[in-house]
């Protein structure tokens, strides 16, 4: 089976890319994570990647230059690493037609909130304001629209009525850490089959 080559997207401290470079270098995903790509030059992330020898670059959008052009800049980029699968891992700009439609159906999103319910900022705080028993986090494919491409996994956490942005938010971060890796695994297996909103997951063979 061949070896997918990843970008993975971060503005921060990238702690869901440091949860799949570690599963990578593990063994336990066939694939190489090929690229890391920031928008933000101090990003802590980027000083993970330096220490793991992974290979970064920073795109920061210039002041006469649309949305739609910065990411043709990076699509462009992209296509000549031939890379198989972009992981956005806390990135803070939002995609443009272009480069989804470039890479449809090969771009991963995690979300803390179990979606459809509370896409976009903040999730955890609207699941809290509320009332929700219980939230968690979603592992999806990008589309268009906010939040709202079909859904590969998901992992539930129970609020408690103590919790607050922080407390829930830490919860979720943790089963983030588990869930990420393990779709990236199943993509890059070959094992997810995309039918309208549904995601099926093939046993491995």
């Amino acid at each position: 089976m061949k070896v997918k080559k990843i970008a993975v997207f971060i503005s921060g401290r990238g702690s869901n890319f440091k949860a799949i470079a570690t599963e990578v270098n593990r063994g336990k995903i066939n694939a190489v994570i090929d690229i890391v790509i920031s928008d933000n030059p101090d990003a802590a992330g980027l000083r993970y990647a330096h220490e793991q020898e992974i290979e970064y670059a920073v795109f920061k959008k210039k002041k006469d230059q649309s949305r739609s052009e910065y990411f043709v800049e990076i699509s462009e980029f992209l296509k000549r690493r031939k890379i198989d699968l972009i992981v956005l891992a806390g990135f803070m700009k939002v995609l443009s037609s272009n480069i989804i439609e470039e890479h449809r159906n090969r771009i991963l999103n995690i979300h803390p909130a179990l979606l459809p319910s509370f896409p976009g900022v903040h999730a955890q705080k609207q699941a809290l304001e509320y009332g929700v028993k219980y939230s968690g986090c979603t592992v999806h494919f990008i589309d268009e629209g906010i939040d709202s491409g079909p859904i590969i996994l998901q992992e539930v956490v129970q609020v408690f009525e103590d919790d607050t942005e922080d407390t829930l938010s830490a919860r979720i971060l943790e089963k983030e850490h588990t869930i990420y890796p393990n779709a990236v695994k199943l993509f890059c297996e070959n094992r997810l089959i995309i039918e309208g909103r549904r995601v099926f997951i093939k046993q491995p063979q």
